[in-house]
């Protein structure tokens, strides 16, 4: 994967306009024109244009996948690009952040796009007590300072390089300041497309815009259409009997017999995506340590792998930083698999086995009792995410999703020296360093990295790189691809 070196990131947000950052072969001809139909899962009743409430794929692809933008994107390749940010340049201390904003952008209503829609829209997810999801994200943040109508300045509490990559981050999409309530109910954005009919929980129908900033490069379809369906069998009945031209979420299974069909097109896309296994609420303090020892050692990894994900994975050694991840600690052995070490640590605390409970993971939803094979046997929690392709990112989100579990006091400490760490080699060793002392003091084992699998039907066209950072070409689909 490709990443833009730091010193250009610190200098001029160099990745915002090259074509090899695309994702797009040089002699590829996309034809504008077309609907685009998918059926994907992750939508409810209670759906609204709220990006704080995002967390479902269905949103995703729609808000900051077509109505909507961010002020930086991460490309197919990983590289950084400009979306509403033009550019940017930091401090020497990369503390201070001034972001040039692109000028001659519209909202769909007609309002002009501004820096105080960037002030506001940001403010959202600031403050002490705000739950927002990208709340952790903005936290070190200071201060927002207006320079001029498109000229901002972003002043942190510490050094951070990799800052403008949080930017992209799906919950910080720009609405128009001063009705930001009405755009979260309308759905008015500065996106590729426009909201002709949004049915939450159901169904989003959304037309190319006559002109916008992005031009003819991207944005091909003249309309899309996403249905929320989220039986995985029911999408693939879609797919085949042409009622959509793209699904996602294909369990292992189905991405195998997909194979077969000559019909439709498997995408498979290695990312950071992982599989988590935590302990449950009503473990007692005094037996986390030696039930976590349990769990880790008590986990067939390559078992996971081969007859749970089929092959569509990697064994992974209990961190979320992944092999996508610029500082990904390749060296690192996973645990061991040992049943008996297992089997005596439960018994220290009088019990036989540990059970995963129902499984329903969107990377294989269809064989609970091939995963309790492996050895992973009311008192193990399952969770996935997609992972991040920053290591700080990936870690404040862990951070979030451990709850009450935590991280050990020693790791939050080297996580902050990490984040504000200037030198390359040095911010290596401590990324190393986390990556050990999790392996073997995390609260949450991390056995596989799992693909993100999707289908198409055959007339359906792509980039020769499609991002792996999230299913649907990092949820952009809508933006990238393109009819025969």
């Amino acid at each position: 994967m490709s990443r833009i070196s730091r010193r250009s990131l610190l200098t001029s947000g160099a990745a915002a306009g090259v074509l090899a950052a695309s994702g797009m072969s040089v002699n590829a001809a996309p034809r504008s024109g077309g609907a685009l139909s998918v059926a994907l899962a992750g939508a409810t009743p209670n759906d609204s244009w709220d990006a704080r409430t995002h967390s479902g794929l269905f949103m995703q692809v729609a808000a900051h996948g077509a109505v909507f933008d961010c002020l930086t994107e991460i490309g197919p390749d990983g590289a950084l690009r400009g979306e509403l940010a033009e550019s940017w340049e930091a401090s020497s201390d990369a503390r201070v952040w001034t972001v040039n904003l692109r000028k001659g952008v519209v909202f769909h209503n007609g309002k002009k796009f501004g820096a105080r829609d960037v002030v506001e829209s940001l403010a959202l997810h600031r403050g002490v007590l705000n739950t927002s999801p990208a709340a952790p994200l903005l936290a070190p943040l200071a201060e927002i300072k207006v320079i001029t109508d498109h000229q901002i300045q972003f002043i942190l509490g510490s050094s951070n390089p990799d800052f403008p990559y949080l930017l992209a981050d799906h919950h910080l999409i720009i609405y128009p300041s001063g009705m930001i309530e009405l755009a979260m109910v309308q759905g008015i954005g500065t996106g590729l497309y426009q909201v002709e009919h949004f049915e939450p929980g159901k169904r989003l129908l959304a037309r190319r815009v006559s002109e916008h900033y992005k031009g003819n490069s991207s944005g091909f379809f003249g309309e899309i259409t996403l249905l929320n369906e989220a039986a995985a069998n029911a999408r693939t009945e879609m797919l085949e009997t042409g009622v959509v031209d793209v699904i996602s979420q294909l369990s292992a299974h189905t991405a195998r017999e997909s194979v077969e069909n000559r019909r439709v097109k498997l995408h498979r896309a290695q990312g950071n995506q992982y599989i988590s296994m935590s302990l449950s609420s009503d473990i007692r303090p005094d037996q986390k340590n030696d039930l976590m020892r349990a769990l880790r050692v008590g986990i067939n990894r390559q078992g996971l792998v081969d007859e749970v994900l089929l092959g569509y994975g990697r064994v992974a050694q209990d961190t979320p930083i992944g092999p996508q991840n610029q500082y990904f600690a390749r060296d690192i052995q996973s645990s061991t698999y040992d049943p008996d070490q297992a089997r005596f640590f439960l018994r220290k605390h009088g019990l036989d086995e540990m059970n995963t409970g129902a499984l329903s993971l969107p990377v294989h939803d269809r064989n609970a009792r091939a995963l309790s094979s492996q050895g992973v046997c009311t008192n193990v929690e399952l969770g996935h995410s997609s992972g991040r392709i920053i290591e700080d990112w990936a870690l404040s989100t862990f951070a979030t999703k451990a709850g009450v579990c935590g991280l050990d006091s020693s790791v939050s400490t080297l996580i902050s020296a990490a984040r504000s760490e200037m030198d390359s080699w040095r911010r290596r060793t401590l990324y190393q360093d986390i990556q050990v002392v999790m392996q073997e003091t995390g609260p949450m084992a991390i056995p596989v990295f799992a693909d993100h699998l999707f289908a198409s039907r055959q007339t359906v066209m792509q980039p020769s790189t499609i991002g792996n950072m999230r299913t649907l070409d990092n949820a952009r689909i809508a933006e990238r691809w393109w009819h025969a």
